[in-house]
């Protein structure tokens, strides 16, 4: 089976060379007889730009032909974890606790119900489980009546067993500054059927050697070929990866709502590998992004001296956030972890462009007197040309992001398109409305606090008081002279 799977995989254009390596489970990481793996390298992409020869392009082909021409087996293409170490594949892993009573053949069929479950989801791509509940084992049977009328201790028995077909640690000892193990075992042509258990001989109480085959008998029985465990309890594994266009959240959110509705009282599930940072890490992007807002604010409002300035200034970043995802939106990209590392550089480029605007309305108010809704028109014109030319050398400059080719392409995607849908919006939209909200917070700071230029000149102010023969003019003054 294993070789007409290379020879499949070598058939394809993008196969540059296939490693086989048989009697090892990657996705159990224990050796079994009946399982293999197969390590696909990929030509170089210059070599292969075209969309059927990518890996997840070559994935699903290869799926699709190992199910019609190996009908013996099951082969899996997966690929390799994004971050190395966590986890065997790419994609999540579950584990199905059995918690309660059961033995394991109950908790194999809740997970087939959750497999069978789970493929019918559209944000799943691929689900699977290798453990198997039908292997064939030998049982050896220790008939204890005899063993107590022939003298013969029932731990020796079994010791002997566990010797000679299995193995025994026994000490250990230095050789040429190495330190080496001892191991009593048969030798392998010895322990191959079970005719040779009368091989070997165990003492009894009279000192006399009796031969184990007067002791044991063996018979075939349906049994687990693998009992795995995942904290200290029963568990089987089921690996998986999001549909093609699903993020990995969706697909977490998928497979945990299947589990909680197939499984039963007394049954749990834990992650691992990748999804279990995922899931560990939960809305860290949101406090991150929370705590990035906050940081911005507090920078400005030392800057300014004020708390309604940086307002004003922080009312740009929605517009950002609404470009960046009606951005990802039309192109079909999840909002992945890559496209919310975008939105925290959002919240600086939002924010550049209202700084040009505030800070500028703010000089001409305090220095030069303007009110509040002449200083902000007038810095909305004079500083539109440096926003304009700033905001469109950085979308050109982030776009080789958004059209990305070759490794790594959809996390540039992600960020790319995030990034500049954001600061168009930011640039396209928010320009109009900063200078209002920049007049709208300053005129109502100064009527609940006071301080500031009012909405007119205090030279305007003082002339009007002066013309109504009351009250002398009032010599119109200006702060921060």
């Amino acid at each position: 089976m294993g070789e007409k799977a290379v020879e499949i995989l070598r058939k394809s254009e993008a196969v540059a060379n296939v490693t086989q390596v048989d009697g090892f489970s990657l996705l159990d990481s224990q050796n079994k007889t009946n399982f293999g793996v197969l390590f696909v390298s990929l030509k170089d992409y210059e070599e292969r730009k075209a969309a059927e020869l990518g890996a997840d392009a070559l994935i699903k082909q290869s799926a699709a032909q190992f199910r019609a021409s190996i009908l013996g087996g099951l082969v899996v293409p997966v690929n390799p974890p994004a971050i190395p170490g966590l986890g065997v594949t790419a994609g999540f892993q579950m584990w199905i606790e059995q918690k309660g009573s059961g033995d394991y053949q109950q908790l194999s069929g809740i997970v087939q119900q959750i497999l069978a479950k789970a493929r019918q989801r559209k944000e799943l791509g691929s689900v699977s489980s290798t453990i198997s509940t039908n292997g064939q084992q030998m049982l050896a049977d220790v008939d204890r009546e005899k063993a107590e009328t022939l003298g013969v201790n029932i731990e020796d028995a079994y010791s002997t067993l566990q010797t000679m077909f299995g193995s025994l640690y026994v000490s250990q000892f230095p050789k040429d500054s190495r330190l080496y193990q001892v191991v009593l075992q048969a030798e392998p042509k010895y322990r191959m059927t079970p005719e040779d258990i009368g091989r070997f001989y165990v003492k009894n109480r009279d000192g006399n050697m009796v031969p184990l085959s007067a002791l044991v008998t063996t018979r075939y029985v349906i049994g687990p070929d693998l009992v795995t465990r995942f904290n200290n309890y029963p568990a089987i594994a089921i690996n998986g990866a999001p549909a093609r266009g699903v993020s990995s959240g969706q697909a977490l959110a998928a497979i945990r709502e299947v589990a909680e509705e197939v499984m039963p009282p007394g049954y749990g599930f834990e992650w691992a590998g990748e999804a279990r940072e995922e899931v560990s890490s939960g809305s860290t992007s949101a406090i991150a992004f929370v705590f990035g807002l906050l940081f911005v604010f507090m920078i400005l409002a030392a800057q300014y001296e004020s708390w309604s300035l940086p307002i004003g200034v922080m009312m740009a970043v929605p517009f950002a956030i609404l470009g960046a995802l009606a951005a990802i939106a039309l192109r079909g990209i999840p909002n992945d972890l890559y496209f919310q590392i975008g939105l925290l550089t959002l919240i600086g480029l939002a924010a550049k462009n209202a700084i040009l605007i505030v800070e500028f309305a703010v000089e001409l108010n305090r220095k030069e007197g303007k009110s509040f809704f002449d200083a902000a028109a007038e810095a909305a014109r004079l500083r539109l040309r440096p926003i304009v030319m700033t905001s469109f050398a950085f979308v050109l400059g982030t776009l080789p992001l958004a059209i990305a080719t070759g490794a790594s392409a959809n996390s540039r995607h992600s960020i790319g398109t995030g990034v500049i849908g954001g600061t168009l919006a930011a640039t396209l939209i928010a320009i109009f409305f900063i200078p209002m909200f920049y007049w709208l917070l300053e005129t109502l700071s100064a009527k609940l606090f006071g301080g500031g230029k009012s909405e007119l000149p205090q030279a305007v102010k003082s002339t009007a008081q002066g013309g109504d023969g009351n009250a002398p003019p009032a010599p119109a003054t200006h702060e921060g002279d």
